[in-house]
């Protein structure tokens, strides 16, 4: 079950550049998985699949080294509160605010297939602010950095190659910081689940190419907002 989840949410994140989070969240709510346990597996899954983004665009020089020493810090201090906030409240208690977030990510991503952001003036005092808060919603809700990180400082003017490639760099640090979190704080015995959803990952990985030649975005982008925004509003009824 966990390699399916890992090779679906993959597959949508390797045509979209985002959502592996999301989904794989998700999905392991939907089917019992408590939401600090479903958060920590997500980031150590993430480890491998962002550490394979950041070198990409590393090699083909999509990175401004000036965003990343903004939005690294600010977003690995973020992602430690989340994650050791999320690790000390009860799961029954935290799993509906966890759900009503994943919600408006959806509504976002939602938003976003209509109504793309456009380039405007840039505010470079926003970044630490942005990478604090992704790094504290995506380890407490167990993604969103992509949807929240990268339009936003797409919307504020950066250039959007530029933005891809340092968010995708900068997510590995913050992933990496999530997850060693989470190991201090739940220990590994109950995160063994977590090479299950690698195994799904690296296998669709090579696909995700392929899918995104022949699909396209916008239809992508609303099956995946209405999965994430129906299966939250069914566990917070």
């Amino acid at each position: 079950m966990f390699v399916a989840i890992g090779f679906f949410a993959q597959l949508v994140d390797g045509a979209l550049g985002m959502a592996f989070g999301l989904l794989s969240t998700t999905s392991l709510l939907a089917v019992g998985i408590p939401p600090a346990m479903a958060s920590a597996m997500t980031h150590i899954a993430e480890i491998f699949t962002t550490a394979a983004s950041g070198a990409s665009h590393t090699y083909q020089r999509n990175i401004d080294w000036r965003l990343v020493a903004r939005l690294a810090p600010a977003g690995m201090i973020g992602g430690v509160l989340g994650a050791y906030g999320v690790s000390n409240i009860d799961g029954d208690v935290i799993e509906p605010f966890v759900s009503a977030y994943l919600m408006l990510v959806g509504i976002y991503i939602l938003f976003k297939a209509f109504r793309p952001v456009w380039v405007r003036e840039v505010r470079d005092w926003a970044v630490p602010f942005i990478g604090l808060g992704g790094g504290v919603l995506d380890a407490a809700g167990g993604g969103g950095w992509g949807p929240i990180v990268t339009t936003s400082l797409i919307g504020r003017g950066h250039e959007p190659r530029k933005v891809i490639g340092s968010t995708s760099l900068t997510e590995f640090l913050v992933t990496l910081t999530i997850s060693a979190t989470f190991v201090f704080t739940l220990g590994w015995s109950d995160l063994g689940s977590a090479v299950g959803l690698v195994l799904g990952g690296m296998m669709a990985a090579p696909i995700g190419a392929l899918v995104v030649k022949r699909l396209p975005v916008r239809p992508l982008l609303i099956a995946v907002s209405l999965i994430i925004i129906t299966t939250s509003a069914i566990r917070i009824f």
